[in-house]
């Protein structure tokens, strides 16, 4: 995948999650530890989201792809991201994922909520 599709992918998972009542406070945010992609807030749930699009799904799904190290790098990027931001402090957290079959003619979003959490 080059990262023209990786930003197309990040821009339509966008568009879907605001059509489905989140609204965008970041993206691309960094620090040493890595990169949120999407950062959104559903009510007053503070919403870390990783896009991930896949070719083919011969080995693993794009969902399938975010194994516990990058689990681990998320919750310890998403630590430092609160941190920085004092309006996220004190308010619920949740680490979703958007995946796309980027192979299928028409991406079709699989939205999954709570993909995983911070007590893993």
């Amino acid at each position: 995948m080059n990262i023209q599709t990786g930003k197309e992918a990040e821009d339509h998972a966008e568009s879907y999650l605001i059509a489905q009542g989140l609204r965008t406070l970041a993206r691309n945010v960094c620090c040493r530890y890595g990169e949120i992609d999407i950062i959104m807030e559903h009510g007053l749930t503070v919403v870390f989201v990783e896009v991930r699009a896949r070719w083919e799904q011969r080995f693993q799904t794009g969902a399938g792809s975010v194994n516990y190290r990058k689990q681990q790098r998320l919750i310890r990027t998403a630590s430092v991201v609160i941190q920085r931001m004092p309006v996220l402090q004190d308010r619920p957290v949740r680490f979703d994922v958007v995946a796309y079959n980027t192979s299928q003619k028409h991406r079709a979003a699989q939205w999954i909520q709570q993909a995983f959490d911070a007590s893993n």
